[in-house]
């Protein structure tokens, strides 16, 4: 189902498999969204504990955008996610984790 090590992570949205990825489009359109002039706010925000149900709610939206849905926020607001908050929450994290590490195993060819 998702690739982590292609950054993708996987959320189960009313009955339904998803597939979440933060691409550089998703990314600058979460960045706009939260009215970031960075990501490092959001990331550090995750870090410390301190994100809110609007950063995490904003993730799932760039994510599955990323993974290639057409919906907005609005479409989640009454939705079921398998495993609630919490679910979402750590779902919004390993995006935000994916997205900026490297695989161990890889090589930076130059």
């Amino acid at each position: 189902m998702a690739n982590p090590w292609t950054g993708e992570v996987a959320l189960v949205i009313d009955g339904t498999p998803r597939v979440m990825k933060l691409t550089l489009g998703a990314l600058a359109e979460l960045e706009n969204q939260l009215g970031e002039d960075t990501i490092i706010g959001l990331v550090e925000r995750f870090e410390s504990g301190a994100f809110s149900s609007r950063d995490v709610l904003a993730l799932i939206v760039a994510g599955l955008r990323g993974g290639g849905w057409q919906g907005g926020a609005q479409d989640l607001l009454a939705a079921e996610i398998e495993g609630g908050p919490v679910r979402a929450a750590q779902a919004a994290g390993q995006l935000l984790s994916r997205a900026f590490a490297q695989p161990v195993s890889a090589e930076v060819n130059g």
